[in-house]
């Protein structure tokens, strides 16, 4: 291992797996190996399947295909590292390469909470002005807020490692997760970070918090909406085509609300709820996406058995 310059950048960074947790690595391994096969199985099924089915183009799943292509990104960005450290036991990650997986990190995070917040306002005109619901959405118009989902997530989440590499570190090598962040890896500078402070507050509240405020104002709508179907029967169904989607913004805030505070109060919190929160943030929205939809949704259910009927013949 490279001696550790205390006043420049370093080669390299230390990762980490589940501290306190004897063993951890003995099965942790052969479970995320598993959590990533199901994951990459998973969403590559649903963009295959809205790419090929019929029954399957309209706005809802055009904006499903795009969060699996999200979550195929962040997925692949951790791959390697976090394989590296529970199967192989290597803990190195050079410089550079951490400064790259944190932007991909960041940037497919941005965009899932972006498409997230175009599945809210789908499902808005969907049950608030159904009958304008294919020219509200035009194809045209699912594109550019996918498009800008994406460029906002690229133009926000650049400057980070751009903020990051200017800085000299000098209180350490470790990591507290097997992949790199940029709250993380700024708690070992010094100089001035108060920029990244800033910046990353900035990034939490006009990103991630002005999404999930713009979904929850979607969903008072849509529940106003549904109060004024005159049958139980109606208002039941129409509610039940959210139902899918509101799990998901749930298990993907959630953890990130945890991981947030945890981070600014970091010396009151332990290492292994830590890194807990920190796989469950990564790991388990791009997992749960395609499986929730796929139970939930019967367009999707049955675009699979025929696809699967097709692929055994």
């Amino acid at each position: 291992m490279s001696e550790f310059n205390t006043t420049f950048q370093p080669s390299l960074f230390i990762l980490t797996g589940l501290r306190g947790l004897v063993g951890a690595r003995m099965w942790l391994g052969p479970l995320l190996s598993l959590m990533y096969i199901t994951t990459m199985a998973g969403n590559c099924t649903v963009i295959y399947l809205v790419r090929t089915e019929r029954s399957l183009q309209e706005p809802q799943y055009h904006f499903l295909s795009m969060l699996a292509g999200a979550d195929i990104v962040l997925s692949f960005s951790t791959l390697f590292s976090v394989l590296k450290v529970f199967i192989f036991d290597l803990y190195e990650i050079a410089f550079d390469s951490c400064l790259t997986q944190l932007f991909f990190i960041h940037t497919s995070s941005s965009m899932g909470s972006g498409i997230l917040l175009a599945m809210a306002f789908d499902r808005f005109v969907a049950i608030s002005h159904p009958l304008q619901y294919t020219t509200i959405l035009t194809n045209s118009r699912v594109t550019t807020m996918g498009l800008a989902a994406f460029l906002r997530g690229v133009a926000l989440m650049t400057p980070l490692p751009i903020l990051l590499k200017r800085l000299p570190f000098c209180k350490g090598q470790i990591l507290s997760y097997s992949y790199c962040i940029h709250p993380n890896v700024m708690k070992l500078a010094c100089g001035q970070v108060k920029i990244n402070i800033f910046y990353g507050l900035v990034l939490v509240i006009f990103s991630f918090g002005v999404d999930f405020l713009l979904i929850a104002i979607s969903y008072a709508l849509i529940f106003q909406a549904v109060m004024g179907i005159a049958s139980r029967e109606g208002q039941m169904k129409a509610l039940n085509t959210c139902l899918s989607h509101i799990f998901i913004v749930f298990i993907y805030y959630g953890p990130l609300l945890a991981i947030t505070v945890m981070h600014r109060i970091s010396h009151r919190s332990s290492p292994v709820a830590h890194a807990v929160l920190g796989n469950i943030y990564l790991f388990m929205p791009p997992m749960l996406n395609p499986i929730v939809y796929s139970l939930k949704t019967k367009q999707i259910r049955s675009a699979l058995r025929k696809s699967l009927k097709i692929q055994i013949r």
